[in-house]
């Protein structure tokens, strides 16, 4: 992938304010909810918070398998990873930010509170009519050269 598709790619997620998560449920269908885009890293981890007791959390303890799509007006995003459930304090209050109390009433330390940690394996961006294919490997290889 060249340096100017990698900027694109970073442009649609740095724009993007919500994120298309999906997950699998017990029978094998998708799910697909829109979730805040919080925390991330480039292309390789995403933050999100949710509450413990949803439904995409037991999802996900279930089957991490996962997908996130961001959706531009002439471009997309998919990306294909595994989503981790964490219910540590230093995850919980690395995304923390003013106004989740609206969604967490107890704070940073409720019981209902946790956050999914996404982890990118591959991805597909299509713009222009056509689709770019990649691995995080290969991203992490052209940012290093």
């Amino acid at each position: 992938m060249n340096p100017v598709s990698l900027k694109q790619i970073m442009s649609l997620v740095e724009e993007a304010g919500t994120i298309i998560v999906s997950s699998t449920d017990e029978n094998g269908y998708p799910n697909t909810k829109q979730m805040f885009k919080k925390v991330h890293e480039g292309l390789t981890k995403f933050w999100f918070s949710t509450n413990t007791s949803s439904i995409r959390t037991r999802q996900f303890l279930a089957n991490s398998k996962a997908c996130l799509y961001f959706a531009g007006k002439n471009n997309g995003l998919m990306l294909i990873g595994e989503m981790k459930v964490c219910r540590d304090s230093e995850s919980r209050a690395m995304i923390w930010t003013e106004g989740d109390e609206k969604y967490y009433p107890l704070g940073v330390d409720d019981p209902d509170y946790c956050v999914f940690e996404f982890n990118s394996i591959s991805g597909n961006y299509y713009f222009n009519l056509e689709k770019h294919l990649f691995t995080i490997a290969e991203l992490n290889k052209v940012d290093k050269e």
